[in-house]
């Protein structure tokens, strides 16, 4: 039997997504249509003895939680819980706080992922991968290949090439190590646990000796990648799986968009049913299109590639989307146009106004380039990036907002380029 834990993080994580988080938690704002969780929840349930996935963070229970939770055990047919941590304990504290409750009913493996993170999820593999390598209690991450300069921005492995052994690793290094690097995604036996008992125990020591330790510094935030990994390497215990298929972080709102992507053109494998087709009296697509059945969308508009459309969302005559994502309740007027940007829940875009931003693609060039997670400014400028619509926002009509960020709530009257709007 397996479990599957998903590491979701809480409200103070998340900051470089904003202003969409203030909405709803990162991990449910919808990628390729559906919430980001969801493409795990649904690659976890296909294992064919997986019996539940627990959801850990530090975000108070919500209706929207809720809701989800309820909706993918019905859709899924499978138990998903959320355990909720009292402060956020890091990677391997969460899992080490609730190991009684992932331990439960005597599981021989689990998987262990984190929330932010969009891949072909290739578990099956991994549990193949397992059983061939090493004892029955060697532990596997998922890596794959980066470019030499963007595998600094990532945890970095150093594998034994015969037998896949992670030989050593390191965490966001400062000089080039290697160029394989950790996608987020490990299966363990119980057997992590005594590791992560270790530090736990070693992390009390050090507390009890200096007395007057900071309040914050708990014995319990134990981080998977620095106390753990970096340890286990090179002691037989610690395999990677390489995997060439698609794998991208979801760290900012542009990743987001790039995310969809990815998602988009896997459907044509795992659901055509969620693409839009061409049909008569229906809007024009190009390239990967989704479209929730409520949406309301004039049949002169041209959508796509790479274009998501939420629930009840209106689209005028002749408007042109493209590279975009428009959530639920948001109205594009005739003929606006809008380009990597996504429009926040309920916004409004006026006629003939154009949204636009610059796409923060990987390098097309490299197959191994990943998305930058850039920073919001560079040399006291705002980094061009896609351009982001907080919740009811309402764009005036014939303005042109481009690589912008406008917070929740502003009735804009003018045209803006290269600002935050607060």
């Amino acid at each position: 039997m397996l479990k599957a834990v998903i590491l979701i993080g809480g409200p103070q994580k998340g900051t470089r997504f904003r202003p969409l988080s203030f909405e709803v938690p990162k991990p449910l704002f919808p990628v390729a249509g559906v919430p980001m969780l969801q493409h795990h929840i649904e690659a976890c349930s296909k294992l064919p003895n997986m019996k539940e996935i627990l959801l850990i963070g530090f975000y108070q229970p919500n209706e929207e939680l809720n809701r989800f939770l309820s909706c993918t055990q019905q859709d899924y047919k499978i138990s998903v819980r959320y355990l909720q941590e009292y402060a956020a304990l890091g990677t391997g504290g969460g899992i080490y706080h609730f190991r009684d409750q992932i331990l439960s009913g005597s599981p021989e493996a689990f998987f262990v992922m984190n929330a932010d993170v969009c891949s072909e999820f290739p578990l099956p593999e991994m549990v193949d991968f397992q059983k061939e390598h090493g004892d029955a209690y060697s532990f596997v991450i998922l890596g794959t290949t980066a470019n030499r300069k963007q595998s600094l921005n990532y945890g970095c492995i150093v594998e034994n090439e015969q037998t896949d052994e992670v030989l050593h690793y390191v965490e966001k290094p400062s000089t080039f190590v290697s160029d394989i690097i950790n996608c987020g995604i490990y299966l363990f036996t119980p057997e992590i646990f005594q590791h992560i008992g270790a530090v736990f125990q070693k992390n009390q020591q050090d507390m009890l000796l200096e007395e007057q330790s900071n309040g914050w510094h708990r014995a319990e935030v134990i981080r998977l990648e620095q106390d753990i990994f970096t340890a286990l390497a090179g002691q037989g215990k610690l395999y990677v799986y390489k995997t060439d298929r698609f794998w991208s972080q979801i760290k900012s709102a542009g990743s987001a968009i790039y995310a969809s992507r990815l998602y988009l053109n896997q459907y044509h494998q795992t659901h055509p049913e969620r693409l839009a087709t061409n049909r008569e009296g229906g809007p024009k697509t190009r390239g990967n299109v989704y479209i929730h059945p409520t949406a309301n969308i004039d049949p002169t508009a041209v959508l796509g590639p790479n274009v998501s459309i939420g629930t009840g969302v209106t689209i005028g005559a002749g408007v042109r989307v493209r590279e975009s994502i428009i959530l639920h309740g948001a109205t594009l007027q005739d003929h606006s146009c809008v380009l990597n940007s996504i429009v926040g829940w309920g916004s409004t875009i006026g006629k003939w106004a154009r949204v636009e931003g610059t796409p923060s693609d990987p390098n097309p060039n490299d197959p191994y380039a990943k998305i930058d997670s850039e920073t919001l400014f560079r040399d006291g400028k705002l980094t061009p990036s896609i351009t982001i619509l907080g919740c009811n926002v309402n764009i005036p009509s014939e303005v042109i907002i481009l690589n912008s960020i406008v917070l929740p709530h502003k009735d804009l009257n003018r045209s803006f380029k290269n600002q935050i709007i607060l």
